[in-house]
């Protein structure tokens, strides 16, 4: 690991352009670790961009951690860029249609890093700074911060704490090493309240209305997950009109305080008989094996995919994957 990070410093140290990408409708911690390498990057003069596949900009609650500018849209991201920088991604395919660009870049004979905390991580960059125990991808980032020697600034410092607050569910599942690294944070000046608040707990008058429609049709399935219970919803695409991408995703935090459920899922409608589903576990089924089942990923606790097919069948599909999901802890 840390010969990876150094490998990845040096790299990043000479480059005089480097972009930068996050997953598919990144969250703080993608975007906040790519903004806050780029930061660094553009401060030692190097032309630097950032990009996702889906949408065109960030969800409303991260806009304000862009402070430079850095953030384009995936039009405006060259076929193959020299050196890239991959943020948070496990698979190439959680780049959506900036997928290609890494291709392009690889064929070219340029360079792929990829920064990452996922446990399945496929591998598909040149250089890879991968660390499985690692709460969030922000960590790996402050490291090779502090191999280029970077300054900790605030609104680097704000981006990176972005990141860590929501990837541990507010310090919930973090190690002691994260408080230490929150503690540097918060002395390089971040505001606790106000870096949070927009993240987690700001919502828009019309969240309320689809929020009581979706809470009134979540559905317990105490014999699922292996006896261990099973909790799930849906959001209609009717229901999220007008709504952030942000509050549809905050439905899963409220439907996994099911007491009588170990495993939560919310399936949200992006199109036609077309998903992206969450799935969250309490501490005993590891639903990226879940999710991996139904071709997604994440994290043991923490997971997702998308999937087309009606209703019915996707939770078919994941009632079978949490039958045979690992037990944690056994």
């Amino acid at each position: 690991m840390r010969e990876a990070v150094a490998a990845a410093a040096g790299k990043l140290a000479a480059a005089p352009d480097v972009t930068l990408f996050g997953h598919v409708n990144p969250d703080a911690d993608a975007l906040g670790s790519a903004l806050a390498l780029g930061r660094a990057l553009k401060k030692r003069g190097s032309a630097v961009r950032v990009s996702f596949g889906h949408p065109d900009k960030p969800a409303h609650s991260l806009r304000d951690l862009d402070v430079d500018g850095l953030i384009v849209p995936p039009s405006e991201v060259p076929s193959a860029p020299p050196l890239l920088v991959v943020c948070d991604s496990g698979s190439l395919g959680r780049l959506g249609r900036l997928a290609d660009r890494v291709k392009g870049t690889i064929a070219a004979g340029g360079e792929v890093i990829v920064l990452d905390h996922h446990i399945a991580n496929t591998r598909y960059g040149t250089l890879h700074v991968l660390d499985e125990s690692a709460e969030a991808t922000v960590l790996l980032v402050l490291r090779l911060l502090d191999e280029l020697g970077a300054e900790l600034d605030l609104p680097t410092a704000r981006c990176l704490y972005a990141g860590l607050v929501t990837d541990t569910r507010s310090f919930r599942h973090a190690s002691p090493e994260v408080h230490r690294v929150a503690a540097r944070l918060l002395d390089a000046g971040v505001d606790p309240e106000a870096t949070t608040k927009p993240l987690l707990d700001t919502h828009p008058f019309g969240f309320l209305g689809m929020l009581a429609g979706v809470l009134s049709k979540a559905e317990l399935e105490p014999s699922a997950a292996q006896g261990l219970g099973f909790v799930h919803t849906t959001v209609r695409k009717d229901q999220s009109d007008g709504l952030g991408s942000e509050d549809v995703d905050s439905v899963i935090d409220l439907i996994r305080t099911t007491g009588e459920a170990e495993v939560a899922a919310v399936l949200k409608e992006i199109g036609p008989d077309h998903w992206s589903v969450s799935l969250r576990a309490n501490s005993r089924v590891d639903v990226s094996h879940a999710a991996n089942a139904c071709g997604g990923g994440g994290h043991r606790l923490a997971s997702g995919f998308t999937a087309r097919g009606e209703e019915h069948e996707i939770l078919a599909a994941i009632r079978k994957a949490l039958e045979d999901a690992p037990l944690l802890g056994t």
